[in-house]
Order: C-alpha cells, then structure tokens, then sequence
C-alpha cells in the first residue's frame, strides 16, 4: 500500500512541476509588464484600466505563440508518461 502512496505523492509532486513550467513563461513577462505599468500609473496618475490590460495580453498571446508548441510538448510528455505507468500500479 505504500508504494501507491509514494506512487501518487511523485505523481502529484511531478504535476505541481510540470505545472509551473508551463504557466511560467506566460506569467512571468505578464507580471513585469504589469509592474512596469503600474509604475508609469503611479508616476503619471494615470489611472486608465485599458492601459495595464491590453499590453498585458499583447505580451502573453506573443509568449503563448513562441513558448505554446513546447508547453504543448511538455504537457503531452507528462500525460503519455502517466499512462504509461498504469500498468505499473494494477499489478
């Protein structure tokens, strides 16, 4: 029984991983862009909603664009690995 606990604590573990891996290079370039503007917000008293929104989605679908094939490949290698494994556990 405790080699299926530690079985799905790894693939939990794996999960939280592969997770942050794809999110990553979408929120990361959001956030500075976002402090970036909110800093020329503050500067300028600026107070504009559309201002922070729109170039945060400029920047994330140009991100999704250039990092979207390899999250993709990333998310497919997790999932195959999975059930590959199947077999591994109902023995």
């Amino acid at each position: 029984m405790t080699d299926n606990a530690d079985f799905f604590v790894a693939i939990a573990q794996q999960a939280l991983w592969i997770t942050a891996l794809a999110a990553a290079p979408l929120l990361i370039p959001a956030l500075l862009i976002g402090l970036l503007l909110g800093m020329v917000q503050a500067a300028t008293s600026v107070n504009e909603q559309t201002l922070t929104f729109v170039p945060k989605l400029v920047v994330v679908a140009v991100m999704l664009a250039i990092f979207g094939g390899s999250i993709l490949i990333l998310i497919a290698d997790f999932t195959r690995e999975i059930f590959d494994r199947i077999p591994d556990l109902l023995l």
